[in-house]
């Protein structure tokens, strides 16, 4: 897997195990989920990587047509005041807690020597660190206070899962992904269009890495780490920052042949993906990302871990019915 995700969660005795659903909490549900939704009609679209720019290990292919009933989509990602109002509303304990600890981008690392366990094998920029969470993102010593507005991390697919449970709501499917993310443009390689993130205008349209990865990023977008939800430009349907910032869990078992099944059957309709599956897809690319070894900030790119895997560049956003 490339790096630019995080690595999965190396085995141990009680890794695996779902964090369990959260007690029902006392806020109304009304009440609970407070993130701008955008309505998507439902519609057919063409579903993969129209411009050869896919890895073959991903899956990215063949193009099929899909056929999604209309559903409603989190504008932005699940940010850290809100997944803090679910914590605070149901005790709940994400994995990363419970294990006592979790990977963090090298630079990125804000703990005191005795907690870091030192680098991941195969990829020596992720470090193993010792109560790092979705409150320490970076370690024991770093904080979330003035990070409100930013998507939180370091939580797993089961943390996500639980979050939706409390919230009334669920993981988009892979393919309820990509149709938002495109925005109603068709076969474009970015939300926006086929324009490079960082335009011939000067403007930058994500939040990714800029510089020799991963020894230094000059922060040309501003940013090092993650950015608040709503920073730059929202796609054609409103949704902020759907690649860059951060990978976004979806509900979808990984399969790197499931794309070939699809487009064998013609088209398929509110397809929720692979019935079985040791991994869960991730989409949209990170603050990580960078043509030179990654190019999966695209609305088409695919990547997965283990659902009781948590690294600080992977949150969620979630979806409903259209009220």
């Amino acid at each position: 897997m490339s790096g630019c995700c995080g690595p999965a969660r190396p085995a141990a005795p009680h890794a695996g195990i779902a964090a369990g659903a959260p007690s029902a909490g006392s806020l109304p549900g009304a009440q609970r989920h407070r993130i701008a939704q955008c309505p998507i009609p439902g519609g057919v679209f063409t579903m993969g990587d129209a411009s050869g720019d896919g890895l073959p290990a991903d899956g990215e292919s063949p193009l099929h047509r899909v056929e999604l009933s209309p559903f409603a989509i989190d504008a932005t990602a699940v940010t850290n005041a809100q997944f803090a109002r679910f914590v605070d509303d149901t005790g709940y304990l994400t994995e990363a807690e419970r294990l006592g600890a979790s990977a963090v981008f090298h630079l990125l690392v804000d703990a005191p020597t005795a907690d870091i366990t030192g680098p991941i094998p195969g990829t020596p920029w992720w470090i193993g660190v010792r109560g790092a969470d979705w409150r320490h993102p970076g370690g024991r010593a770093s904080r979330i206070a003035g990070l409100a507005d930013h998507p939180v991390v370091q939580v797993s697919w089961h943390d996500a899962a639980a979050y939706c449970a409390w919230a009334g709501r669920r993981l988009p499917t892979e393919a309820e992904w990509e149709y938002a993310a495109r925005g109603g443009l068709v076969g474009a390689r970015h939300p926006w269009g086929d324009e490079p993130i960082d335009g011939s205008d000067g403007v930058w349209r994500a939040n990714v890495w800029q510089g020799d990865f991963p020894v230094h990023n000059t922060a040309g977008d501003g940013w090092i780490g993650t950015a608040p939800v709503r920073s730059y430009a929202p796609n054609g349907f409103g949704l902020w920052q759907p690649i860059g910032n951060v990978w976004e869990w979806c509900a979808d078992r990984f399969d790197v042949h499931g794309y070939a099944r699809d487009a064998a059957l013609g088209t398929v309709r509110d397809p929720g993906g692979p019935g079985a599956g040791s991994e869960r897809v991730l989409r949209g690319g990170s603050y990580l990302c960078h043509p030179s070894y990654c190019n999966r900030y695209r609305n088409s790119a695919r990547s997965r871990n283990t659902p009781d895997s948590a690294m600080g560049n992977a949150g969620f956003r979630t979806v409903g019915a259209i009220d």
